[in-house]
């Protein structure tokens, strides 16, 4: 009996491992680049929905700027 349960406990928390990351993730966001200039909205990317590893690489994108104009990753 103790040797069912040790089996069943092993294969649940495989089972667990390799959802883990779907129970942790942020979901999914719609996300788009906005450029600043003076503080002020210009320009705007178009909108995609971005889920999982490439939602948490854009979000840990800096914002880059160039000739007075900043662009950055927008996530809602």
């Amino acid at each position: 009996m103790k040797r069912k349960l040790f089996y069943i406990a092993v294969l649940l928390f495989i089972t667990c491992s390799f959802t883990s990351c779907d129970m942790l993730g942020d979901g999914c966001q719609v996300c788009q680049t906005v450029s600043y200039e003076n503080g002020n909205p210009i320009a705007w990317g178009t909108e995609a929905e971005y889920c999982d590893e490439e939602l948490i690489a854009i979000k840990a994108m800096t914002p880059t700027t160039y000739n007075g104009v900043t662009t950055q990753w927008e996530c809602h």
